[in-house]
């Protein structure tokens, strides 16, 4: 558990603010994360990398000269969101481009999209190269599904080394591409860990048992087994990652690799030596040459006890890429040279000022509180179910869309409570929430909903007093929104199970010529219905779909907090009208 923190909601915060006071002379606070303390050379290619908080040395402390230039941070085990990986490339980024490399994720897949187009559409080049190193989270013929682990060190050096080479930005993601064909990993887990402020673990191994294939958020392994030796377990890697070699590697004997074994927290060094000195012998024996091993922490996940074993096949230039100098907060090796003075960034980088609201009918105005009021509801009744929806999520995911929920929904209420304020109609109103919700919550369902919300807000506009038509509508287009972003479709045990019924059922009672708040509350009822009804599917997508048979007979976290945010809006909806009938 963790025992040092204040409010766990600032737990993430608070961490990069002490970090960046420890390091001041390597890296900067930007917004959404850190960069490099001296400015981006001129026709360098900018190397952004990131992901959630809770595994470092990633993301933060792999920021420095021969690594990369800036690092998006999320929230604990969540991704950043797009406005954050944004604000950071920017940061960074020069006239050559910005390259974005991350462990491939669901969330962190939705976020880092966006972020790359809007930088395209503002005229920075921009290119992305997902880490998925891990060879038990997808089958060879699915290498594109998988996620990634303490492999990231590995093709971050081989896409900063890149850069700082003076590469174009295709030949950047070329080498960075290479890297990743050329990385496998295993972990294995002995214990879970337990967020900050958490009063249970995330996850759990049985007492005496380690987990084969566990991911660093606890995503289900492929086998839970009896503990064995330190011998044994060094075995099991190295047979597991010797039978998969890169496709240009015709056998181990006579190949050079990189390796790094990393503890995931509560292991420590003397036991990460004792482990290295089996894989050492063993990689010897299969006539593999050891390059400038790595052993310690590069991808942690709190005190999670675990360690993975990581192989980085090389070429000769993917090998001078993995020797080459490097100096961050975390990781360092040879010698660099100092920074020339003159390209310090002096100035942190100061938050934008307010966005002046647009001009609103007074008709729009009035329903912009109505959104505010159902807003609300939804942040009352997350906070109230967020340990729940995270026991669920839990079952056969990462345990934390509670906790995501509830961040998203408060920074909405907040951002619409303030546009509420300030005279906004409800079309500003629901975009500014939605903005907001992405923002701060981070991951998958933060970027859907932030997503969901903005089309509904762009829908209604802040002219006409929305009618109900308008509303479904609205509704509708937050649906497509979803799934235009997420890919989902009914029956991949998502929130789109729950969402499609719901935006069906409501343009259907809407066009029979049902009034609004019986319709939505009808449409609530279908899309409660069709969530606990995922409790017989089998999930097709997500961090849950490796391990997909654990999650049958428990319904989708994401489905539940749907259906469950459209009834209390429902109840918003329907309070309102007999108020009005009641001519108050």
């Amino acid at each position: 558990m963790s025992y040092v923190l204040n409010d766990p909601a600032d737990f993430a915060d608070e961490s990069v603010i002490g970090f960046v006071a420890v390091h001041s002379a390597l890296v900067r606070r930007v917004a959404g994360g850190v960069a490099r303390a001296q400015a981006t050379p001129p026709g360098q290619v900018a190397v952004v990398i990131g992901g959630g908080s809770g595994h470092y040395p990633a993301f933060a402390g792999l920021v420095g000269a021969g690594l990369a230039h800036g690092a998006a941070m999320g929230n604990v085990f969540a991704s950043p969101s797009a406005q954050q990986i944004y604000s950071v490339a920017k940061s960074v980024a020069t006239e050559a481009g910005v390259l974005l490399s991350y462990g491939n994720y669901a969330g962190d897949v939705l976020n880092f999209d966006q972020a790359e187009k809007r930088l395209r559409d503002e005229g920075i080049p921009c290119r992305t190269v997902r880490v998925t190193d891990d060879i038990y989270s997808a089958s060879p013929t699915e290498k594109a599904k998988r996620r990634g682990i303490a492999g990231d060190l590995a093709v971050f050096r081989a896409a900063s080394w890149a850069a700082e080479q003076g590469m174009a930005l295709d030949d950047v993601a070329e080498v960075a591409s290479r890297a990743n064909e050329r990385t496998r990993s295993i972990g294995v887990a002995f214990s879970g860990c337990t967020l900050p402020g958490a009063s249970e673990p995330l996850f759990t191994v049985p007492a005496g048992q380690m987990a084969v294939g566990m991911g660093i958020h606890g995503e289900p392994g492929i086998d839970v087994v009896p503990l064995p030796s330190a011998r044994e377990i060094a075995a099991l890697l190295v047979k597991g990652l010797l039978g998969e070699l890169p496709d240009d590697i015709t056998g181990a004997e006579g190949a050079r690799a990189a390796v790094i074994l990393n503890g995931l927290g509560a292991v420590k060094s003397e036991e990460l030596f004792v482990i290295y000195a089996t894989v050492t012998e063993l990689l010897a024996e299969a006539g593999v040459t050891i390059v400038e091993p790595e052993v310690g922490e590069y991808a942690t996940s709190f005190e999670m006890a675990g360690v993975s074993l990581t192989l980085f096949w090389l070429d000769d230039e993917l090998e001078a890429a993995w020797a080459s100098p490097t100096y961050t907060p975390a990781y360092r090796k040879g010698a660099v040279s100092a920074a020339d003075p003159g390209a310090a960034v002096v100035a942190q980088d100061s938050a934008s000022e307010a966005e002046a609201v647009p001009a609103a009918s007074q008709e729009s105005v009035e329903i912009g509180a109505v959104a505010l009021a159902i807003v609300e509801s939804i942040r009352d009744m997350i906070d109230r179910d967020a340990d729940e929806l995270g026991r669920l999520d839990a079952i056969a995911g990462d345990g934390d869309h509670g906790i995501g929920m509830q961040r998203g929904a408060r920074a909405g209420a907040a951002a619409a409570s303030d546009a509420v304020a300030a005279g906004a109609g409800v079309g500003t109103v629901l975009s500014r929430a939605g903005d907001a919700w992405a923002d701060k919550a981070g991951g998958t369902s933060g970027a859907l909903w932030g997503a969901a919300l903005r089309a509904a807000g762009e829908r209604l506009g802040d002219e006409l007093r929305p009618q109900a038509a308008d509303v479904a509508s609205a509704v509708d287009a937050a649906r497509a929104a979803i799934q235009g972003y997420g890919k989902a479709a009914v029956g991949d045990k998502t929130m789109v199970d729950a969402l499609v019924p719901f935006a069906q059922g409501l343009s259907a009672r809407v066009a029979a010529g049902e009034a609004l708040a019986p319709a939505w509350v009808a449409a609530a009822v279908d899309a409660t219905d069709a969530a606990e009804a995922t409790s017989a599917l089998l999930p097709r997508l997500g961090r849950a779909r490796p391990h997909m048979e654990k999650s049958l007979g428990t319904p989708d976290p994401g489905a539940i907090s749907l259906a469950r945010a459209m009834t209390v809006a429902g109840r918003v909806l329907a309070d309102r009208s007999t108020t009005e009938k009641d001519g108050k």
